[in-house]
């Protein structure tokens, strides 16, 4: 090629360089938040569509945007089956590119679902299920169980009721994690205050006849039935208990995880008297009530604990994706650990080693049907229980992750 030959193909070189733009950077992709909650069974009214809208208001007051882009959400029913929350667990984290997985129905959907979040390394917050196992020994370094557990509401609800003499149990258990947890740590706590535990019977999830256990109850003569179950289940076997006339009979039911959903289905003529606890009570102070406002505008019905509490864990970590400046586990995770949890949930929350957010506990009495003054004005307040009192100190959970 003679040198005109060659001045001409690098003057269209630069020409073609010139007039081409250059390659435009990569942009980030959206964060996306996955919700894997129980929209159409037992544990709908404590969580469900309810965990989906106070989703949504963490997301609308953080801004709505990460990254420069609008933050996303997607839902799925993982039906309360392990082996479907698994699937669905990977299938976000590995193939649509979800950040951080919350809400987890059962105990048993949130542990199959941890396994897949220890293996993509990838963030999960449990705000439904309750087995202290989370935080103990199936406690995960991407984990954090936000709302309450068993081993927190059997020492609030359990201590106080064998104070006042209930020094004798038997329980109606959910016949899976959950139950066997609840099981597990009231009796504990019974058998330290003196107590004794009589027996158990073993219920399946959703069953719809509670008979034959509660005769097994009544035939135990214990003082108190331990109601070692919730949502749905727990509702009908007070309701079911009212018709065999347990309390008629000398026997009080213990409701060791309940909510205020259950109270409003119940009733306060059946569901007064019972002593119970709760993370969170909409009417505890002005930013519980804001809080129980807004929500009551957009759903109908006062947030449970557990739909508080997924708003709480949500707006706290997108505050922490924006602080730490990256979508990054790790560093988010540092950061959720070493900012205090402050909103309408609570205004004592911190998030520890094993995984557990601890805050106050509320130990709380159903009013008689004459003594509200407004619609869901169905607690009073019988104490606050602190954190490092409520929740099993993290020395003693058996987590591996504990130094």
């Amino acid at each position: 090629m003679n040198i005109a030959k060659k001045l001409a193909t690098f003057a269209a070189i630069g020409l073609y360089a010139a007039l081409t733009p250059p390659a435009t950077a990569q942009q980030p992709a959206p964060l996306k938040i996955g919700l894997l909650g129980d929209f159409s069974s037992v544990y709908a009214d404590i969580g469900g569509p309810g965990n989906v809208e106070a989703t949504k208001m963490a997301i609308e007051e953080f801004g709505g945007t990460m990254f420069g882009k609008p933050i996303e959400l997607i839902t799925a029913d993982p039906q309360n089956k392990a082996d479907v929350a698994a699937s669905l667990a990977r299938k976000w984290y590995e193939n649509e590119a979800v950040d951080m997985i919350i809400d987890m129905p059962t105990s048993a959907t949130a542990l199959a679902g941890m396994e897949m979040s220890k293996q993509f390394e990838k963030i999960m917050i449990v705000t439904d299920t309750a087995s202290s196992d989370i935080t103990g020994k199936s406690c995960s370094p991407y984990t954090a169980h936000w709302t309450y557990d068993t081993y927190a509401n059997a020492h609030t609800v359990g201590s106080a009721i064998v104070k006042n003499g209930g020094d004798s149990w038997f329980f109606i258990t959910a016949d899976y994690l959950f139950g066997h947890s609840i099981e597990r740590d009231t009796g504990d706590v019974v058998r330290a205050a003196g107590g004794k535990v009589l027996g158990s019977a073993r219920a399946p999830l959703n069953t719809a006849d509670f008979s034959s256990f509660l005769l097994q109850a009544q035939a135990s003569k214990a003082k108190i039935i331990g109601l070692a179950n919730g949502g749905s289940d727990t509702i009908n076997t007070i309701k079911q208990a009212s018709e065999f006339g347990i309390a008629a009979g000398g026997q009080n039911l213990a409701g060791i995880v309940m909510f205020i959903s259950d109270i409003h289905s119940l009733g306060l003529k059946l569901a007064q008297g019972l002593i119970i606890t709760e993370a969170y009570y909409w009417d505890l102070n002005d930013r519980t009530r804001a809080f129980g406002k807004r929500f009551f505008e957009r759903m109908k019905r006062m947030p449970t604990m557990n739909q508080a509490a997924t708003y709480s864990a949500t707006l706290h970590y997108l505050n922490a994706v924006k602080a730490a400046g990256t979508r990054d586990t790790k560093p988010v995770l540092a950061k959720m650990r070493s900012t205090p949890v402050r909103d309408a949930f609570t205004d004592n929350g911190v998030l520890r080693e094993d995984g557990r957010m601890v805050h106050s506990m509320f130990l709380l009495e159903v009013k008689k049907p004459e003594e509200p003054k407004a619609p869901w004005d169905y607690y009073k307040v019988l104490a606050e229980v602190p954190g490092d009192q409520a929740f099993r100190p993290m020395k003693d959970g058996g987590c591996p992750l504990v130094k």
